[in-house]
């Protein structure tokens, strides 16, 4: 009961947002294309990806170890 409550909630609050995004079109988009600065955007947004990646797979192999010590 309490999922489908949830996901009703969420779906009445996103469903006008993407409605409303697929109206207006991809104004902004447009616009750091064509100033040359959309290049940047997909550069930082590549890098904030890896970090969290190499964050997970840092955090992922530090686990394994700290499992493998305590169970020998």
């Amino acid at each position: 009961m309490y999922k489908t409550t949830c996901l009703t909630f969420l779906f009445c609050m996103i469903f006008p947002l993407l409605l409303s995004a697929r109206e207006q079109g991809p104004a902004m988009a447009d616009a750091l294309r064509s100033n040359g600065k959309i290049y940047v955007v997909v550069l930082v947004l590549a890098t904030i990806f890896a970090g969290i990646i190499a964050f997970l797979v840092h955090m992922e192999r530090r686990i394994r170890r700290l499992e493998k010590d305590k169970h020998p």
